[in-house]
């Protein structure tokens, strides 16, 4: 009976000092493990998966789920080089043009006693999808009427608005004069291309088959006419070989790779403008002509903002994040069940191999937790105090403790004893 509680206290206090042990160890382990979870973390071991064959459909999972999110973060940067380029698409912009004629009234005020005219040109994005309207003006880096000038002479037949660092964007223009007789106008619109927009050399356009385009698509396409030609020179691959065409366009017959922008901004132009003549019509039975003008323009794509969107979104990643840490704990807690399952199963196969063990490792770990020295199975025994060395070791230690108090009552008393 008394063996019995022996084994059993000893049993307990083992098992709880183990336990602590166990605790603090395993906290540290996951908080160094938390700071950066790897694939490795969320993988059954072995010897679960041949304990439960069906956690093998949770093995093909995970496999897939490493090949989605290659190919997720692949697409990922490749959404972000494509943000870096414009992203356009051509879209209708219709413009009108409109006026209104105010005949002259005698017996009116000052203002009213001369004819005149009032001349719209607004414009708006055929079916925009955005919910925010772009204003008519963003369109255009430079807007140019220019009316009759035997009518108005040469110093009001211009009217001018170019953008500036601080203009404000505006629906349309209008244009008010005095006048009762039609006028012809001409309205010249510069777009504003982003990104900016050349029209080449039309000695150069012919050769590359390019009117109007970015830069880049202009050095694009020079260099697909180097290539396409085998202009490059085949020892020094620096130098491009004029030929023919080249030397009347460049005028030289040899030149390098990084002279072609300097010589190339010389070909460069600013795009021609868009020009509309209409007719300024006072005919008092036709108080509001409009006339109708459909012109191509660049806009931003919508898919743009979606993939700038996507980019930007954190929701999804989220609530992966927390699914991520859920599988993190499930696995922990399936290999603790594991441990646990170990630990009953050996003990079930053989008790008492079992408790020697176990005795052994938890004497270990007390040592080791109590800087302990010496072997405290061995110390326990009585075989242990009849070795020879005992007395000796015995008599050294009540001798140290005798010369220990003997300095104690000298610094009490204040004398020295002889």
């Amino acid at each position: 009976m008394k063996c019995h509680v022996y084994l059993n206290f000893t049993f307990r206090l083992s098992w709880k000092s183990s336990c602590c042990c166990r605790n603090v160890r395993w906290f540290y382990f996951l908080w160094f493990r938390a700071k950066r979870r790897k694939m490795a973390d969320k993988v059954l071991p072995q010897r679960i998966r041949d304990l439960v064959p069906e956690s093998q459909a949770y093995m093909d999972l995970l496999a897939f789920e490493r090949k989605l999110d290659q190919t997720i973060a692949r697409k990922r940067m490749e959404i972000q080089e494509a943000i870096k380029k414009p992203i356009m698409q051509k879209r209708k912009l219709r413009i009108y043009i409109s006026n209104t004629f105010t005949p002259s009234k005698p017996d009116g005020e000052e203002a009213e006693k001369v004819s005149s005219w009032e001349l719209r040109v607004e414009g708006k994005l055929l079916e925009e999808p955005g919910k925010q309207k772009r204003k008519f003006s963003s369109f255009f880096k430079s807007l140019v009427i220019e009316l009759d000038k035997e009518l108005y002479g040469p110093d009001n037949h211009l009217v001018e608005w170019h953008r500036m660092p601080t203009t404000q964007e505006t629906d349309g223009f209008q244009v008010k004069r005095p006048g009762d007789v039609n006028v012809k106008c001409t309205l010249l619109l510069m777009l504003d291309h982003q990104p900016p927009q050349y029209k080449l050399d039309p000695r150069l356009a012919r050769l590359l088959g390019v009117h109007t385009q970015t830069r880049a698509s202009i050095m694009q396409a020079l260099w697909l006419y180097i290539k396409n030609n085998k202009l490059q020179d085949s020892h020094e691959k620096e130098y491009i070989n004029c030929n023919r065409y080249f030397r009347q366009i460049f005028s030289c017959p040899r030149m390098r790779f990084s002279e072609i922008p300097m010589k190339l901004a010389g070909l460069l132009q600013h795009p021609d403008p868009i020009i509309i003549n209409h007719i300024i019509s006072v005919d008092p039975t036709d108080q509001k002509k409009t006339a109708c003008y459909d012109i191509d323009v660049e806009v931003d794509d919508p898919l743009k903002a979606q993939m700038n969107s996507f980019l930007s979104s954190t929701t999804n990643q989220q609530e992966i994040a927390t699914l991520e840490m859920k599988i993190h704990e499930t696995i922990e807690y399936i290999n603790q069940l594991k441990t646990e399952r170990d630990f009953m199963l050996s003990f079930s196969n053989n008790p008492q191999e079992f408790i020697k063990d176990w005795l052994k490792s938890q004497s270990r770990d007390l040592k080791l937790m109590t800087d302990v020295s010496g072997n405290p199975e061995e110390e326990r025994r009585t075989e242990f105090y009849e070795a020879p060395w005992v007395p000796e070791a015995v008599g050294r230690y009540v001798y140290s403790k005798v010369q220990q108090r003997r300095q104690e009552l000298e610094q009490v008393l204040g004398i020295r004893l002889t």
